[in-house]
């Protein structure tokens, strides 16, 4: 249950802010999800989606440590 309640106050960010947030753009992101090497979005609904925070935040840090080798 404590996983549903961090997942509920986690903040989800729309396209423009995860492309400031990773320093990629939309076509990349794109890519990578199709890859498997990115987080995938959320269904708002209708033509609305986005990302959970922590999930970006982890893929920044997983991204960091094979950067430099960890």
């Amino acid at each position: 249950m404590e996983n549903s309640v961090q997942t509920i106050n986690d903040p989800i960010l729309r396209m423009s802010d995860v492309e400031k947030t990773v320093g990629l753009k939309k076509p990349t992101i794109y890519k990578l999800i199709k890859k498997g090497e990115f987080p995938r979005q959320i269904n708002l609904g209708g033509r609305a989606s986005g990302w959970l925070l922590s999930e970006i935040n982890q893929w920044k840090a997983e991204r960091i440590a094979i950067s430099r080798g960890q």
